[in-house]
């Protein structure tokens, strides 16, 4: 008698798979989950940092405006 026949060998597999399927499907909700990156924000970061760098604001503008932004005020 030989068992289950030739697939027997190959059982194993079916529950790898399913914790892989499971493991795909958290990933996917963690990421889908997320905040998209904010571009805006730091496409406005930048300007302010090269404004700053040109000399065009002082310091105290400078912190003022990075904390605006980082609250989003």
């Amino acid at each position: 008698m030989m068992g289950y026949g030739p697939m027997a060998g190959l059982m194993w597999i079916w529950p790898v798979l399913a914790l892989a399927g499971l493991a795909a499907l958290g990933y996917l909700t963690y990421r889908l989950a997320q905040p998209p990156p904010s571009t805006a924000a730091s496409a406005a970061r930048t300007i302010l940092d090269e404004r700053y760098a040109r000399g065009e604001i002082d310091d105290e503008e400078y912190q003022r405006r990075r904390s605006a932004l980082r609250t989003g005020a």
